[in-house]
């Protein structure tokens, strides 16, 4: 049996910066109530008919990440794109890519797990390289929040969290089992599935026609709902198990982590994380005060950014780990 390994990243953020202080042009805010709560002191946000849609974003991460990984576009075999924001109602945006990027009729996967979609998405292009069906997995998590947000102070709780872009890693067939993805492990607790869920437009209770045919201006279903509090407390506990669960697995210890990448979803989380783990600044990496929570792309946004940075290093014992909206969560312990 194979392992994996990732042998290409890129990522991409639109040009336009949103500080916490433009904001206050749209809701009642501050950049200190802000800041505060959540770390973030600025995100990004796609200008409005640009060109910038989730597939296209997720595109641009792709092209990045196959030309650090030095194959051919035409060497990858699957594709898996992670996002709550597609394009499109369906399809989803996977197809997309492989029309953009002019792939050959190769198979393409979306992964609807939000902000742990890239986890996700990773365990299942690991799998598939480890029975030997593929060889070179492009995995994609690409998010479009700013287009769906409610922007007035009715909204401003979830409104200031969220930032767009994309990032992308190229996982290729490793033949040393101590190098790459040594493990994944996923998890999910449906019953609190609306604490943190947009219920519209959907099949289950509010379709498009509904909405349009009411004309409530008071009508929020169609705009992301959370409940702040209770995913911050569920957060920090399952967080702190899955990568437990992930050490022990492979006969390792807090001790043993060279570099933490967890989603990006609120600083004071990350924070947390870090003291519970005795983990020093190097050790963990934080870009939301950059960007916001980009979901299921600040994963793989931040671990380029760290590579980039030269802080991962051959041999690194490098930790993924997200916990978000279903809820899911999960986590990855990687060789690098």
């Amino acid at each position: 049996m194979y392992n994996s390994k990732i042998i290409g990243l890129g990522k991409y953020l639109p040009e336009q910066v949103v500080t916490n202080n433009d904001l206050t042009a749209l809701m009642d805010t501050s950049d200190e109530w802000i800041q505060e709560r959540t770390g973030i002191q600025e995100r990004r946000w796609v200008k409005p008919r640009d060109g910038d849609t989730t597939s296209m974003m997720g595109v641009k991460a792709a092209r990045q990440a196959i030309d650090r990984a030095g194959i051919d576009k035409d060497d990858i075999d699957f594709i898996i794109f992670a996002t709550l924001s597609p394009d499109y109602y369906f399809p989803g945006p996977g197809v997309q890519v492989q029309k953009e990027l002019d792939i050959k009729t190769v198979g393409a996967l979306d992964i609807r797990n939000q902000c742990s979609g890239f986890i996700y998405a990773i365990s299942v292009a690991d799998n598939f390289i480890k029975t030997g069906m593929y060889k070179n997995i492009l995995v994609i998590g690409s998010e479009l929040h700013s287009h769906g947000l409610d922007k007035t102070t009715r909204g401003r709780g979830v409104t200031v969290i969220f930032g767009d872009g994309a990032g992308a890693a190229i996982l290729s067939r490793e033949e040393d089992n101590n190098k790459g993805l040594l493990s994944t492990h996923l998890h999910s607790q449906g019953e609190h599935a609306e604490e943190l869920s947009l219920i519209a437009p959907g099949m289950g209770k509010r379709w498009v026609n509904d909405i349009l045919t009411d004309n409530d201006p008071d009508d929020v279903s169609y705009y992301p709902h959370m409940n702040g509090q209770f995913v911050f407390k569920n957060a920090v506990v399952r967080f702190s198990e899955v990568i437990m669960e992930g050490l022990q697995t492979n006969g390792l210890g807090p001790q043993d982590i060279d570099m933490l990448i967890p989603h990006q979803a609120n600083l004071r989380i990350s924070q947390f994380v870090q003291k519970k783990f005795k983990l020093g600044n190097d050790q963990i990496y934080n870009n939301i005060m950059r960007y916001g929570n980009t979901t299921a792309a600040s994963v793989p946004i931040a671990l380029c950014e760290a590579w980039e940075e030269g802080k991962i290093k051959e041999g690194d014992t490098v930790v993924l780990a997200a916990f978000g909206s279903g809820f899911t969560w999960g986590s990855a312990i990687i060789k690098w």
